[in-house]
């Protein structure tokens, strides 16, 4: 199996029955969160300052995720 490069965002192709009445999403998207990769927390993680942990929704970088919705699982144009 070729490794594509690593990315947060995975995607899918659902099956699509022949007798959907609406336009298929043949292919659909999912973000998966930066804590599955770890494994577990080490010790003496980097801290963001208290401000800017705010602003991430993180206290550690390491976990940051910078979350992107715009493709809604819809195929990119």
């Amino acid at each position: 199996m070729h490794m594509k490069e690593f990315t947060q965002r995975k995607y899918y192709r659902p099956y699509v029955s022949p007798f959907d009445p609406c336009p298929p999403i043949r292919v659909k998207s999912y973000e998966t969160p930066p804590e599955l990769y770890l494994g577990y927390q080490p010790y003496n993680l980097p801290q963001y300052p208290p401000q800017q942990a705010l602003y991430a929704g993180t206290l550690w970088p390491a976990l940051f995720s910078p979350y992107n919705g715009r493709y809604w699982g819809r195929e990119e144009s």
